[in-house]
């Protein structure tokens, strides 16, 4: 029976030993490392890192911009509306061995967090608010879990509102007000252009009456146009002062007495004399 190398063997357990200890960390990666349960002062990484376990144990944490989808949340805001609310979050690790001592699951911490600040947040704004001023909530919220998740070094880098489910009900109401709204505006814009054309009326008729013969020629103008239609009916302008001269000359007929009948001073056959 051959003798057994003790010596190579141990070498080759040794090797295969130091193999499976060798961790390779990407660029975005650390590591954060127990040994003999406690935790090294600093993550390793990125690279070559030896972990020999089972007397170090490793946690992968990854530092790149993560996508957190918050699900749609019941939110009754201000004004008693109920709508439905989902968002997007954007964060990052930016100290690994607070994320994995402070918490124990930092994702799913992350998670309930955004969803119950969402319910809160939203809940003390009023729809309109929460419908046009979007930009201002996002901000709120972004600061909000910031603060929060801060302890567990973790940055929320951005907070988006991503939609708005509304009821039915509100639906229709938003529709006929917005509707209300522009047949305000189309009125208002309406009486603005009635008022101008007055006012430009205003000033034509003041030039006319200035100068008198300005209008004989707008009369002039006004046929030629009405000469390139190729009309078969003509219609002539005649000025307003006309028709008053004329009935002045037919009131002052009237008003004038009955003319006297001639008296010749001949007698009639059998008067008196």
């Amino acid at each position: 029976m051959p003798e057994l190398n003790l010596p190579l063997i141990f070498l080759l357990i040794l090797a295969l030993y130091i193999l499976s200890s060798i961790k390779i960390l990407a660029e975005y990666e650390r590591g954060v490392i127990f040994r003999l349960g406690r935790v090294l002062p600093k993550p390793k990484g990125p690279g070559l890192v030896l972990v020999f376990q089972p007397v170090d144990r490793m946690v992968r944490v990854s530092l790149r911009l993560e996508t957190l989808d918050v699900p749609p949340q019941d939110v009754i805001t201000r004004d008693n509306v109920t709508v439905k609310v989902n968002a997007v979050v954007f964060w990052r690790v930016i100290d690994p061995q607070r994320a994995v001592l402070e918490v124990t699951n930092f994702l799913y911490t992350t998670s309930q967090l955004a969803q119950t600040t969402l319910r809160s947040i939203l809940g003390e704004v009023e729809l309109d608010e929460l419908l046009s001023k979007r930009e201002r909530l996002n901000a709120r919220l972004q600061t909000v879990l910031d603060q929060d998740t801060d302890p567990w070094g973790i940055k929320i880098a951005k907070v988006e509102v991503k939609q708005v489910d509304l009821p039915d009900v509100m639906v229709r109401a938003i529709a006929r007000q917005a509707e209300a709204e522009r047949e305000r505006r189309a009125k208002v814009i309406h009486a603005e252009g009635e008022s101008m054309a007055s006012e430009k009326l205003a000033q034509a008729a003041a030039t006319l009456q200035r100068e008198p013969v300005a209008i004989q020629l707008r009369y002039l103008q006004t046929l030629v146009e009405i000469g390139s239609e190729k009309n078969t009916t003509v219609v002539f302008p005649l000025p307003l002062d006309v028709f008053a001269s004329l009935s002045q000359m037919m009131d002052r007929v009237a008003a004038s007495p009955p003319p006297a009948p001639a008296n010749h001073g001949a007698q009639l056959p059998g008067a008196p004399a």
